[in-house]
């Protein structure tokens, strides 16, 4: 089979969540299948991304995102509601890359276009009109969920109002795309269940999101400083919100109950107000090129999550680096864990304290999680195990008439 793989960017270097899916599963793809890609591009990073996507992919199709001032978007904000999409759509739009992917299909025959993301799935309406092949959409979030805790927890009023808008446009958004593509794909059950509230004669599959646990292997537990990480997309409103809330509430707790707390906030593209929380106990990195080595000066991983949607690949990551994790009930939402078994759940501050500390003091609780947590992420969530899953679908759909 030929996979075209529609993606908002190109995922490569797989430093966020989302990129790290597609990268590996394209990866895996690639070994038993012919993959492309397109995506559209904003900078000079994401085109040099392209001699790193030909490793694995056939074609790479590319086009830049049109720059304009924001009075020169209206007309095309003003198309984008009289066609029915969500506006936030709009910014994603590149008339170039449609047409190159039509050329390209032209003389190039494609069994299936994978879209990934919700956001990008108005690609389809402007491709079907000359494509035949099969489409298949991977929600990578329930966005309308999404963006409805963001909501929740933004303070500055412009974008805690996009944040609503944006909600209420796409729960109608993705009704309609679970009606009118092939196969849908989510990456949890609880996704899954939000998207069939709206079509509940629909079929939705479940995907979870994965790890290489190949390439992560269990680490020696840390014997210096307690030190506390948390990995994410820092410009990414709800890890900035957490990152905020564990610094400003939950960490004052610790400092107060056992003393010197180390804490390593990693992850591209921090903001100012993330910045800012650096001091002589918080270090705040940005981008790093493996992640790794904070990974081994670590104790305990934390995902004090208040806001978003999907399930987070940095908690498998974790359990399979042999760390810890103490999250939220969102943030582990949609993974198939228990608390107490494979990792630790708290909600309110004080009791997110709590658990970590008796992780630091209890050694026979912390090699349980440790041991659980990585058998977990070998039988569930290997990406091998999940790329499998997709092959298994493709199949099906290759199947259909």
């Amino acid at each position: 089979m030929h996979i075209l793989f529609l993606t908002d960017y190109l995922p490569h270097p797989p430093f966020s969540g989302d990129r790290i899916r597609v990268y590996q599963l394209i990866k895996r793809v690639a070994n038993t299948h012919q993959v492309s890609i397109a995506a559209p591009t904003r900078d000079a990073e994401e085109v040099q991304s392209v001699e790193a996507m030909r490793e694995f992919c056939e074609h790479v199709i590319t086009a830049d995102l049109p720059r304009r001032n924001p009075f020169a978007h209206l007309p095309g904000l003003a198309h984008t509601a009289l066609e029915g999409y969500p506006l936030e759509l709009h910014f994603l739009t590149s008339k170039t890359l449609i047409n190159r992917i039509k050329e390209f299909m032209e003389s190039n025959p494609v069994d299936i276009i994978q879209f990934e993301h919700s956001r990008m799935a108005h690609y389809a309406g402007a491709l079907s009109k000359t494509a035949k092949p099969k489409k298949a959409l991977t929600f990578h979030n329930a966005a309308s969920q999404q963006f409805d805790t963001i909501y929740k927890v933004t303070r500055p009023l412009v974008p805690k109002f996009r944040a609503w808008l944006f909600s209420r446009q796409m729960r109608k958004w993705e009704s309609h795309c679970v009606r009118t593509f092939d196969r849908c794909i989510t990456v949890s059950g609880n996704d899954r269940q939000l998207l069939l509230a709206d079509t509940p004669d629909r079929r939705i599959d479940v995907v979870p999101n994965g790890v290489d646990t190949h390439a992560c292997q269990i680490l020696p537990r840390a014997d210096d400083q307690p030190t506390l990480l948390m990995v994410g997309l820092m410009s990414y409103a709800p890890y900035t919100d957490s990152a905020i809330y564990f610094c400003e509430t939950i960490l004052p707790i610790l400092q107060k109950k056992i003393g010197a707390v180390r804490v390593l906030l990693v992850g591209p593209n921090p903001p100012p107000e993330v910045k800012r929380l650096e001091s002589d106990h918080v270090q705040v990195t940005g981008r790093v090129p493996e992640v790794e080595p904070y990974y081994r000066q670590s104790t305990i991983s934390v995902v004090p999550l208040r806001a978003g949607g999907g399930t987070r690949l940095k908690i498998l990551e974790a359990m399979a680096f042999g760390r810890p994790v103490v999250s939220t009930s969102l943030g582990c939402e949609g993974l198939n864990v228990v608390s107490g078994e494979n990792i630790l759940i708290a909600d309110e501050p004080e009791l997110f304290a709590d658990s970590i500390i008796r992780l630091m003091r209890d050694s026979l609780l912390y090699s349980h999680i440790v041991r659980k947590a990585r058998m977990l992420v070998e039988v569930q969530y290997d990406w091998n195990v999940i790329a499998a899953q997709m092959l298994k679908i493709y199949g099906e759909l290759a199947e259909t008439q």
